[in-house]
């Protein structure tokens, strides 16, 4: 959702070489970790419990506070990204010894729109903290669009294609758009300073769109595990997901809109200094929660960066380069660095429901897989980058989104909307 987070400025002295050496524990040049290295801290969720309570609320006067009269919305789904429980009869939610990363978030129910963002932040220390969430009735819907958007890369030099885009929102005007990961140009291998100043460049602009906007993160948005070109020590308090918390709230989440659910999927994990395709344990405890508060027969559609499934790699071929090889040893074990390692997990929590659409980004090319299957026929959808074309050996691929088309819960199979040139 379009919002902007004001943040106090968390700027670090600089480490010392020293102690920088001490914290690298790597040989650069190898894509695998040792035993002892630093490990995602996807997984790694508060050690403080606390219980966390509220009301979800019609907010009438959507002046984001609790009026005389407003009263409160049952059912709907509330998550500190580690558990997910519905509002009782009386709009009342209750998050019971909650460990997570410091965020409550509203999955947005049908018939609703939210008065501010759909996340708050739990103060530290906090317990039988109340978090409230005012929404305000919006139309049902059945039939709508949306537009899939992904690898923005924002930066001075890329804000032209960024506005670009909005003005191609604004003149097919979506219900929203999703924008699936690398939002800003770098945040991997450069300093806080640097890495703050594109997350901050991104919130702004997508302030302006004429719609709320969705967005899931990349490779590029974790910061400085690429501790020898960062040169930030991993104990840096917004390493790597932490910033992207900060500016943007949760990395995983889920709304409803027009009958579907859509939920948004945080499908980057790293190993010490790489990332790699990866969803990790928390968030599939997670989905299954989300899940159990969805009807069987509704729609889903996930969005998250790097895809599921891809043919990118035999585009490419094999490629040992060391900023982004092919490959990648996580725990012992050689799997593929630009596809989902787990995806067979996330399709397994998935496979009892309506699962129709899976959407990527990451590769900078749109592709479509649909393969013959029993049960769903889930189709993998990825879409061209926002911030320019790319090349494979042989073929030129264009820039672009893709406009959906949803009717009483049935998604086409999307419209390809070049940023340059006629559609």
């Amino acid at each position: 959702m379009k919002f902007h987070f004001k943040a106090t400025s968390l700027l670090t002295s600089a480490v010392t070489v020293t102690a920088f050496l001490l914290n690298l524990f790597i040989s650069v040049g190898s894509a695998s970790a040792p035993e002892n290295s630093c490990r995602s801290t996807q997984d790694v969720v508060s050690g403080q419990q606390a219980t966390i309570t509220g009301m979800i609320f019609v907010d009438r006067n959507k002046n984001g506070r609790r009026d005389d009269g407003e009263e409160g919305i049952p059912g709907v789904v509330v998550s500190d990204q580690v558990q997910a429980v519905a509002s009782g009869p009386d709009g009342r939610y209750r998050l019971e010894n909650s460990r997570s990363y410091g965020i409550v978030f509203v999955s947005l129910p049908e018939g609703y729109s939210s008065v501010g963002p759909v996340w708050r932040r739990v103060p530290d220390g906090a317990n039988n903290a109340g978090i409230d969430f005012p929404l305000t009735p919006a139309p049902a819907v059945a039939d709508f669009t949306f537009v899939h958007a992904s690898d923005t890369h924002t930066s001075e030099t890329s804000l032209p294609r960024l506005r670009k885009l909005r003005e191609i929102v604004a003149s097919l005007r979506p219900a929203f758009v999703l924008v699936t990961g690398d939002l800003v140009r770098d945040a991997l291998r450069v300093t806080e300073k640097e890495a703050r100043s594109y997350y901050e460049m991104y919130l702004r602009e997508i302030e302006q769109f004429p719609v709320p906007v969705w967005s899931v993160p990349g490779n590029h948005e974790i910061f400085a595990i690429e501790r020898h070109k960062s040169l930030v020590s991993a104990d840096h308090p917004l390493y790597g997901k932490k910033m992207y918390r900060h500016y943007l709230g949760p990395n995983y989440y889920s709304f409803n809109y027009g009958g579907v659910h859509f939920i948004g999927l945080d499908s980057v994990d790293y190993d010490d200094l790489w990332y790699y395709g990866h969803v990790d344990s928390t968030q599939l405890e997670w989905l299954k929660q989300d899940l159990s508060h969805v009807s069987k027969t509704t729609a889903i559609v996930t969005f998250n960066h790097i895809p599921f499934y891809t043919t990118a790699m035999s585009l490419w071929g094999y490629d040992e380069d060391l900023l982004a090889p092919t490959l990648i040893t996580v725990n012992g074990k050689k799997q593929f660095r630009h596809s989902v390692s787990n995806a067979a997990d996330i399709l397994a929590v998935l496979k009892a429901h309506t699962y129709t659409l899976a959407l990527g980004g990451h590769n900078h090319l749109r592709e479509q897989i649909v393969y013959e299957m029993r049960g769903n026929r889930t189709r993998f959808h990825q879409t061209a980058a926002v911030v320019g074309p790319t090349a494979a050996p042989g073929i030129d691929f264009r820039s672009g989104v893709t406009l959906y088309r949803v009717r009483s819960g049935k998604i086409d199979d999307g419209e390809f909307i070049p940023l340059d040139g006629s559609r």
